[in-house]
Formats: C-alpha cells, sequence, structure tokens
C-alpha cells in the first residue's frame, strides 16, 4: 500500500528574541537559525522514518532546493516535488525568552497547485492507496473529489484549523487525525468524549484519532471505542510530537496493524520527539522505539 502525501514544504526563519518586537520598535535578535518546516514535511519524514512507502507531492522555489534534500535523506520518494518561480513558503518565527513563539506564514508556492498538477500526481496513484491532506495547501476540494474518484483513502489532519475546513467534501474522508483545538472545530464541542460522539454521528464510516498530548490518545470507528495513555517522559520541545503520530498511525494502517497496537506504536514514537529539540530531526527511526 502506498502513501502520497501532498503536503506543505517551508522554510522556517527562528529568531530568539529578548521580546516580541513592539509596533515601530527595532530589536536586534540573540540569535537566529533556519530550518526545514511545514506540516507537510514534518509528516513524510515521520512517514518514512516509520517505514512507510511515502511519496511527497509538493511545490517550493529555487529557495527551497534544501527542503527537498531534507525528504530525500529521509527515504520520501520527492519525484513529485516540483521547484517553481514562486518562493517558497516561509515562517517568520519570534521566539521569546518564556519560550513563547510569535509567527508569521506566508504560503508562498505551497498555494500555487493547479488542476493540471492535482490530475498529475494523482494518477500513479490508486484504490487501497492512502492520501495524507493538512490544511497548508491550496486545491483542497478538488484533491479529495479526485483522490475519492480514483479509490484512494483519505486521512486528513485539519491543520491549521479554520473556515475553510467545513466547506471541503469531508464526507470523503476515512481517516481523521486530530486534537481538542481542530475537534472542537468541526464539531461545535469541547470535552474529548463528546468531541468522538459527534465525530462519530457526523462521518460514521471514518476512523477519528484524537490526540491529547499528555493525556494520549482516544479513537472512535469501526474498531470501537478505544484510550491509550501516553507514555511517561520529560517533555523537552513538543513541536512535531503530532506529525510524529501521525506519520506513525498511517504507516502502522498500510501495514495491517490493528488499531490499538498501532496508536501505541504512535505514542511511543511521539513520546521520543517531545524529549528532543527541533520539528523534523526530532522524529525517531522506527528502531529506536
Amino acid at each position: 500500500m502506498k502513501i502520497l502525501n501532498i503536503g506543505s514544504l517551508n522554510i522556517d526563519d527562528v529568531y530568539q528574541m529578548d521580546h516580541f518586537v513592539k509596533p515601530g520598535e527595532t530589536q536586534t535578535s540573540l540569535s537566529y537559525a533556519k530550518y526545514c518546516g511545514g506540516k507537510g514535511l514534518n509528516q513524510s519524514i515521520a512517514l518514512a522514518r516509520a517505514g512507510g512507502e511515502v511519496s511527497h507531492a509538493g511545490r517550493i522555489g529555487h529557495d527551497g532546493l534544501f527542503l527537498k534534500e531534507k525528504l530525500d535523506a529521509a527515504g520520501v520518494n520527492t519525484r513529485l516535488v516540483s521547484v517553481t518561480d514562486e518562493p517558497s513558503g516561509r515562517a517568520i518565527i519570534q521566539v521569546n525568552r518564556q519560550g513563547e513563539n510569535s509567527i508569521i506564514l506566508n504560503s508562498g508556492s505551497n498555494r500555487t497547485f493547479t488542476q493540471e498538477d492535482i490530475d498529475s500526481i494523482l494518477s500513479g496513484f490508486g484504490e487501497g492507496d492512502i492520501l495524507l491532506l493538512q490544511n497548508e495547501i491550496n486545491m483542497m476540494n478538488e484533491i479529495i473529489l479526485g483522490a475519492a474518484s480514483k479509490g484512494l483513502k483519505i486521512a486528513l489532519n485539519p491543520a491549521p484549523m479554520d473556515e475553510t475546513i467545513n466547506s471541503l467534501p469531508l464526507a470523503s474522508v476515512s481517516i481523521f487525525i486530530l486534537n481538542e483545538i481542530e475537534g472542537e472545530g468541526l464539531t461545535g464541542v469541547d470535552k474529548p468524549e463528546a468531541i468522538l460522539d459527534r465525530m462519530a454521528e457526523m462521518f460514521p464510516d471514518a476512523d477519528v484519532f484524537l490526540t491529547l498530548g499528555s493525556k494520549g490518545v482516544k479513537y472512535t470507528g469501526k474498531g470501537g471505542r478505544i484510550t491509550v495513555e501516553a507514555q511517561k517522559v520529560t517533555p523537552v520541545d513538543t513541536t512535531a510530537a503530532g506529525d510524529t503520530f501521525t506519520g506513525y498511525i498511517l504507516t502502522a494502517l498500510s501495514e495491517g496493524m490493528d488499531i490499538k497496537s498501532g496508536i501505541e506504536l504512535a505514542t511511543k514514537a511521539a513520546a521520543i520527539t517531545v524529549t528532543r529539540e527541533g520539528a523534523a530531526d526530532s522524529i525517531p527511526t522506527r528502531d529506536e522505539l
């Protein structure tokens, strides 16, 4: 079973600051670093490190060639990553002394997909393959409809959650992977069990994985109702924990693993991620588990 991730590829410019810049203020940063970013990139790396057969479809500018190199190094098939004249997606991130962040995101080439692009990307995949989507690219409606018509199993991580998500053809989604904020955005309720109950009513044929951070993961779907506790670790940086879970649970499902075992595998991987600094670089390989 092949996995296709049509997702974002971003350059993250991270500035360590004494405090967030105020209107009219000029402030010298304490330090600067450039990282590979985007939920799409993180999740493709997690899929590959979990052992999944993953192809990433994305768009970068000439300034983002190192993003493709990062995917290649992780074992992701990048034949569907194209270079455009539009600059790559970019996040300008301020981090203050308290560890809080403030982010400006420019989508750049991530939102330059055309219908011709989508048709070409989907042509190499068919019934039984898995399509993974997040909400950081354009053409989401067309992608979901096109994938459904070809018999792909569609997995959606509705992040970042905004008003466009609820306008998508969500009845075609087979797997939802979401946190409490995204769950509330989809259902209008805010308690974990209530979110699961409402998701089961709205999407009775879907598998729903609700990630709760240190409180573990709850699932509802064809496998019944399952709760798996989080691993007990001392967190250093929670960045990419959700992306790690996404990559590992989809790999487990593609291998035919049962739901509970798949969640246990994915929560172990996410636990290792939060004990390390960074995003893509913090995601463990299957052997490390």
